[in-house]
């Protein structure tokens, strides 16, 4: 199907096809070989699907040829019977009146039924009255949790409800064992015959390098796309925000229990019923007396059944469980009253998070949670998380954090699984000790074999020794291949050094006040200097201002009242995750680049690309195949090539992989300049800077002790 698909796109692009970079053209191919892809007429859904990309791309010159071409691929599909024909309306051969024997004044008079049995008693219907109603409410719950999903699924919310009963399977889903599965994406393979055994209540980090494929795999999970996951079995994979409406962030969380949203209504419903049922009793207007008590028993039946169940469920319980969630993700009793739609991206994020600790299902699929928590919530989601009674996988670059949740490790390398027992530390330690008794294998093999060759060598044809030249080549076929160390490559963060060392002050704050129009002051009488050997990080919770300091002292805000001091020979650059978002996605690393300076030799540009380790094909790979911390690492590239004498960084370490972490630490220790950073992660803060500052009360001030001290201190608080 890709081969047919590939021969008609080169045939309908010709030349062009080979001008545009590889990843591109077979990015379009496998979008348009997918099974289930739609055309549209004369190429509109192929155009809606990779237009934009093919005049990025430079395929084509404009959208109207974009359009012209994809009709043509409809076309030429079409004749390889590669288009779906659309499914035909049956016309009826006459018209059909929906009242044709109906007389228009009057409706015919239902016809009596021929009884074929004997006459129900009024105890007999009654029954079958009760039982028809609880179908119909069978029906209706099912419709409703119908509309849930889709409501849920609309609001960019995984769909899967609090599983009161223990799930299908009930105590049977335990272990997972999935076996010789393989994870593939855009024709590129991830993992290869990989084999994993997830243990009940086992909490699982996943590491491996930026782009081996950590999200995919658990993508796949979630999806059931992989052997071995029992169909019953509820995954919740928290990775995307709430998009945001109306709802309060607390009700939000309450109502992925759909459950008890469904039982809580249906009371107040039948309350209102059976309310009304007494007023008619009392007023005389009721429908017989008989009818009259036999509905009250079933209203009364089923608001026991009701509270029984909510009484199973901790229904009543449910309001404080979510607002203790939700409380230590940092929200406050009037945040949780807030409608959803009024929070940030990070804090939509943690109510996606709290509606996941809510929900506890079977499997958690954790990708990268502290990037959008302060240091008071992480601490939080650790101690939550390390009772978690279930089994978890998260995906994190926050060694300490790993260290601290963690009771096994899954390394994906080299398109391999392999689990290790421990935290992250035991994990590096017994993979560095393999790694060593590996690589003295290979070399005692390599040895031997060299030996063995050697004598082969030498007496192949002396026939007094060809017995022994002979047993030397059966030994030879006999010993064991001993795979040789392969590491992955090391990551680089080579910071460039700027060429001039301003004197004087560098930076520096005067009584400096700054509130944002319409509201309250957020500092008062900043008063600190910053010069080429400061090595700073700035901890303090979300929304305190720290980096509304940053860009105070970028310049790219100004005080309300005092002065900000700036050499006018400082060079300074700002990473933040503006930087990452903001890259051309259709572009490559290396043109990317190329555009920022221009004029800029080539060769200079791919140097620098590659001290931040973009190298090779990797500078030729369009920016959108490229992971979050590679992006990170082109981010990081363009922003430094000035050579800047202080680095500003807001949360640098948000999708970074482990190795990418420590090669950061590694390059901001040798850099000469001056660093200033906002960060929760431990292990950056306490390789790579000297100073703490904390935030706090409208004002930065100096923290004396470790970072582990300030942790010490929020625990306690």
């Amino acid at each position: 199907m890709v081969e047919v698909v590939g021969s008609v796109v080169h045939e309908v692009l010709g030349r062009r096809a080979e001008d545009v970079d590889k990843p591109i053209i077979d990015y379009i191919i496998n979008v348009l070989a997918d099974e289930d892809f739609d055309f549209g007429i004369e190429g509109e859904g192929a155009f809606d699907a990779v237009g934009e990309l093919l005049v990025d791309s430079g395929c084509v010159s404009d959208h109207a040829e974009g359009r012209a071409i994809c009709g043509k691929l409809s076309e030429k599909f079409g004749k390889h019977g590669l288009v779906k024909a659309k499914p035909t309306v049956r016309s009826l051969v006459t018209p059909l009146r929906m009242f044709d024997g109906m007389d228009e004044d009057e409706a015919p008079k239902k016809q009596p039924e021929v009884l074929d049995g004997p006459v129900l008693t009024e105890r007999d219907k009654a029954k079958l009255e009760r039982k028809k109603r609880k179908e119909d409410r069978q029906r209706e719950v099912q419709f409703e949790m119908h509309l849930a999903e889709m409501e849920a699924a609309r609001a960019g919310m995984p769909v899967v409800c609090v599983n009161h009963d223990g799930g299908g399977d009930g105590p049977n889903i335990k272990d997972i064992h999935m076996e010789n599965f393989s994870v593939s994406v855009g024709g590129r393979d991830l993992i290869i015959d990989g084999s994993v055994t997830l243990s009940f209540g086992r909490h699982y980090g996943l590491v491996g390098r930026n782009g081996t494929g950590k999200t995919t795999f658990l993508r796949y999970m979630a999806m059931h796309a992989i052997p071995g996951i029992p169909k019953s079995c509820q995954i919740l994979h928290v990775e995307q925000e709430v998009v945001g409406d109306n709802t309060t962030a607390l009700q939000c969380v309450l109502n992925s229990d759909v459950e008890r949203t469904q039982l809580l209504e249906e009371e107040a419903r039948l309350l209102a019923q059976q309310s009304e049922m007494e007023l008619e009793t009392t007023t005389g207007q009721g429908s017989g007396k008989l009818n009259g008590e036999i509905e009250k028993d079933a209203v009364s039946q089923r608001l026991e059944q009701i509270y029984k169940r909510l009484e199973f469920i901790d229904a009543y319980a449910a309001e404080s469980r979510a607002a203790s969630i939700l409380a230590g993700l940092s929200f406050t009793t009037e945040m949780q009253k807030k409608a959803t739609k009024t929070f940030s991206g990070g804090w939509r994020m943690r109510i996606a998070l709290a509606r996941a600790l809510f929900i506890e299902p079977d499997l958690l699929l954790l990708d990268e949670p502290t990037n959008h928590l302060d240091l008071h919530a992480v601490l939080w989601l650790e101690t939550y998380l390390v009772k978690w009674p279930k089994t978890f996988i998260v995906v994190s670059h926050a060694r300490e954090f790993l260290n601290t949740v963690v009771t096994d490790i899954i390394h994906l390398q080299g398109q391999k699984l392999t689990t290790y027992k421990g935290d992250y530390d035991t994990f590096e330690r017994t993979r560095e000790e393999n790694l060593k008794n590996q690589q003295k294998a290979f070399e005692s093999s390599e040895r031997s074999r060299a030996h063995m060759q050697a004598f082969i060598d030498k007496f192949r044809y002396n026939a007094k020794r060809a017995s022994l030249v002979q047993s030397r080549i059966k030994a030879l076929d006999r010993m064991g291949h001993v795979d040789e160390v392969v590491n992955d490559p090391d990551y680089k963060f080579e910071f460039p050094t700027p060429d001039d060392r301003p004197g004087g002050p560098i930076i520096s704050f005067s009584d400096a006040s700054f509130g944002y129009p319409g509201g309250p002051l957020l500092f008062k009488n900043l008063n600190f200097g910053i010069d080429l050997d400061s090595r700073i990080a700035m901890v303090g919770p979300n929304g305190i201002g720290k980096s509304t300091i940053l860009k105070l002292i970028s310049g790219e805000l100004q005080p309300t009242s005092g002065t900000v001091f700036r050499s006018a020979k400082v060079r300074i650059a700002v990473f933040n995750q503006h930087h990452v978002d903001g890259l051309d996605l259709t572009s490559n690393p290396l043109l990317y680049m190329m555009r920022c300076f221009p004029g800029v030799p080539e060769q200079k540009l791919r140097a620098h690309l590659g001290s931040f380790g973009v190298t090779g094909n990797l500078a030729l790979q369009p920016m959108y195949t490229l992971s979050g911390g590679q992006k990170s690492r082109v981010a990081f590239a363009k922003i430094t090539f000035k050579k800047p004498h202080i680095i500003l960084l807001d949360e640098p370490s948000n999708h970074l992989d482990l190795d990418a972490v420590e090669a950061l630490i590694q390059g901001l220790v040798l850099f000469q300049g001056g660093v200033l950073m906002v960060s929760h992660d431990e292990h950056l803060i306490s390789g790579s800077v000297e100073e703490l500052w904390v935030v706090s009360q409208g004002n930065a001030t100096p923290f004396h002790g470790t970072f582990h001290d300030y942790k010490k201190i929020l625990k306690s608080s």
